[in-house]
């Protein structure tokens, strides 16, 4: 016979995986903000820092504003690549040096796990709306503007 004991540790155990597990099926939305500038245009970007943050990225959102974005933001630059698995909309993905220019974008469809990756290694990486960058005529070459693009001393 198992102690009392054991079955409030699996209690307790099966709680947390389902909190775990409802936990990754809801968006993260209380992610700090900065603004980028393209052109004319400013993005309201959400920032994805931690590793947490950033393989969550902007799964599980049903819509997501005109104007807004998720910047990741990586420790050093190197080969980026991403895929969309449990992401429900369409986005196109702009891996960016520390500079701010554009190296490549890559248009991803949802909920695939197609892998699409920088063509240099970037430091950035801003995921918009799909067809966002193309209906600006934004493409590679194309520098952004804002905080984290500005030479550090």
């Amino acid at each position: 016979m198992k102690s009392p004991t054991y079955f409030f540790v699996a209690f307790v155990a099966t709680w947390f995986a389902q909190a775990q597990s409802h936990a990754q099926e809801t968006p993260q939305l209380q992610l700090p903000r900065v603004q980028i500038t393209a052109g004319m245009h400013l993005i309201n970007a959400q920032v994805a820092l931690t590793p947490a943050q950033q393989s969550t990225g902007l799964m599980h959102r049903k819509e997501m504003p005109a104007t807004e974005g998720m910047l990741f933001v990586f420790e050093l630059p190197s080969k980026q690549c991403f895929w969309m698995k449990n992401t429900l909309i369409p986005l196109t993905a702009a891996f960016i040096k520390d500079d701010g220019t554009i190296t490549n974008l890559a248009d991803m469809q949802p909920q695939t796990t197609e892998a699409h990756c920088s063509t240099q290694p970037v430091r950035y990486v801003l995921e918009m709306n799909q067809g966002w960058f193309a209906k600006r005529g934004l493409r590679a070459g194309f520098k952004l503007g804002g905080k984290p693009f500005e030479v550090k001393p």
